[in-house]
């Protein structure tokens, strides 16, 4: 049959993909989740069948739990108690037992995600992208999830999110259960989740699926034994927002982390499962890719809207605040989603990043924002149109308006023109360790900077740009000499004729 054939390529696949993840890495914490896995079921359990009957009812009862929270996103007026009593004729499996799909549901997803590997689109990845790809470096690791870079055959680079089979989730789950096989699949809903949730949820800031891998429940690999919950995830390879890093970078940047950042609330606040909640919104769900903040950990977002009778049921806790939102006629909390994620993003993002070295033109209306979304007083479309209008003084200059235009007049033009032998100093933040190098919207800021820094005698307006289209300036003490260049212009400072003394 060549539906089984297919099931059995992706299978022997996904399972020499993992063994090259061993091979390069050489290290315990990555398992292979297909042929070396059955130690785990060769060993001894020391239950008695009763015992075994009643963990596998649980673990049974678990599966579909976690089955649940995937079918809303397929089809989200879903009603999942229509199936809570199925008796499985023609129905999906799921180890073993079977439920029914609501015929308006997304079979095709589902079944990718549950049954095959097979391409949903034909720019997508499958497991015969991953052949022959090599193991570059453990990304990330936590209580489910395992990603590792990875560089594919055709020499590009990207990550692929795997169960964790030395991780705390996979640990209890064995404990409880006593079943490697059904462990892994219910660690590997979350992974599925996620497939669906990226589906869902495409945006510019939130990181690309590139495609998946999933073995079959009917497959025999490797050694013997089907492996359910053999996924990997394969997406865009970021990497890690480095927030310590990020606070030492230059204002623009850290505003375009901020920026990035509510563009992606406001498309969560209106998305196509509904209002969106970040549940789990740490710096560390979050990746740079070429300069774009995006979100990567997605397995722990709900479009699920808080019920309530009255007012007291709204209230967002956090550690040091709390706020009580209205209770809908509805019996819905309003907005609860949308300012959770607001909050989240001022205490995690804005108070660190928005605030400090913020040009002088704009600090109201960066205090405007830092009060807003620290008090709740402003909603996401509000947010958004504030740092909008930022962005739009602070690309077309606007801000500068104060600046004297005779300012330039001091310093003498040098057009086509670089420099060598260059007297560096620092200042911070710069674009550059070695020197002094600023973004600026003209060469009048530049000179009022100059002005500004007790070393500076001269400056360059380099041809490079910034994301906002902002021109990068070099600072200086001195040089010794000028050189062509087509792309610069040297502004040097205009040396005032000494006073002649009397005696």
């Amino acid at each position: 049959m060549p539906g089984m054939g297919n099931s059995l390529r992706a299978a022997a696949l996904l399972a020499f993909v993992v063994l090259s993840i061993l091979v390069s890495l050489l290290i315990s914490s990555v398992q292979q989740f297909g042929a070396r896995i059955s130690h785990f079921s060769n060993a001894t359990l020391a239950v008695d069948e009763e015992e075994v009957a009643s963990l596998r009812g649980a673990l049974i009862y678990q599966l579909n739990e976690r089955r649940k929270e995937i079918i809303p996103l397929l089809f989200p007026d879903y009603d999942d108690d229509d199936d809570d009593n199925d008796d499985g004729g023609g129905g999906n499996r799921i180890s073993g037992e079977t439920f029914q799909l609501n015929s308006t549901l997304d079979y095709s997803l589902w079944n990718e995600i549950t049954h095959g590997s097979k391409k949903a689109h034909m720019d997508e990845m499958g497991c015969d992208s991953l052949v022959d790809m090599q193991a570059v470096e453990i990304l990330g690791s936590g209580y489910t999830k395992l990603v590792v870079k990875v560089n594919l055959a055709g020499g590009q680079s990207v990550a692929l999110k795997l169960v964790n089979e030395q991780g705390i989730d996979m640990g209890k789950c064995l404990e409880d259960f006593k079943d490697p096989q059904g462990c892994r699949e219910l660690v590997s809903y979350k992974l599925k989740k996620e497939i669906v949730l990226l589906q869902r949820l495409q945006h510019p800031n939130v990181i690309k699926l590139k495609g998946h891998c999933a073995g079959d429940a009917g497959v025999q690999v490797a050694r013997g034994g089907g492996e359910r919950g053999n996924v990997a995830v394969i997406l865009e390879q970021g990497n890690p927002l480095q927030m310590i890093q990020l606070l030492q970078s230059p204002w623009e940047d850290r505003f375009r982390v901020c920026l990035d950042l509510v563009r992606l609330l406001h498309f969560l606040s209106q998305s196509p499962l509904g209002s969106v909640a970040l549940l789990d919104f740490q710096p560390r769900q979050f990746v740079i890719v070429s300069g774009e903040l995006k979100l990567t950990d997605l397995d722990d977002a709900s479009a699920q809207e808080t019920t309530c009778q009255t007012h007291a049921d709204c209230t967002l806790q956090f550690p040091n605040r709390n706020f009580t939102l209205p209770c809908s006629a509805q019996g819905v909390c309003e907005g609860l989603n949308e300012k959770r994620n607001i909050y989240n993003a001022y205490r995690y993002f804005f108070t660190y990043l928005l605030p400090h070295q913020a040009p002088p033109g704009l600090t109201h209306l960066v205090d405007h924002i830092m009060n807003t979304t620290g008090e709740l007083k402003a909603d996401i479309n509000q947010t958004l149109e504030a740092f909008e209008h930022i962005l739009h003084l602070y690309k077309s200059g606007l801000h500068l308006d104060n600046l004297p235009p005779s300012i330039i007049r001091d310093y003498t033009l040098m057009r086509g023109m670089g420099t060598s032998g260059n007297v560096e100093y620092r200042c911070w933040p710069s674009y550059s360790q070695q020197g002094c190098m600023l973004s600026v919207h003209s060469a009048r800021e530049a000179a009022y900077i100059c002005n500004s820094h007790s070393q500076c005698s001269s400056f360059t307006l380099t041809g490079q740009k910034t994301w906002t289209g902002r021109i990068l300036a070099s600072f200086r003490s001195g040089f010794s000499h000028l050189v062509p260049d087509g792309t610069s212009e040297v502004y040097v400072k205009k040396t005032k004729a000494p006073e002649t003394s009397t005696v």
